[in-house]
């Protein structure tokens, strides 16, 4: 049984399809069981549908190359 850290965790795997079948059932059946979870998951729905309706716009060549400098000296667990 997962606990709502886990779900929280998985989300985008389980609106992914990237699941295994086991994992989908673990997570589908803590979903039957916690309003809040429920909520979140309806959340993230309505979160991804709507900034898919985003239209698309350049990004700035200034931004792009801070983003890729930062995400190439990135570690996992340290905070910026």
């Amino acid at each position: 049984m997962l606990n709502c850290k886990q779900l929280t965790e998985l989300v985008t795997d389980y609106l992914e399809h990237k699941m295994s079948l086991g994992d989908r059932l673990r997570f589908q059946m803590h979903l039957g069981m916690c309003k809040h979870c429920r909520a979140y998951l309806r959340q993230m729905k309505l979160t991804i549908e709507t900034l898919g309706h985003l239209p698309a716009e350049p990004m700035p060549d200034d931004v792009r190359s801070e983003l890729l400098q930062r995400f190439k000296s990135w570690k996992p667990g340290a905070s910026t």
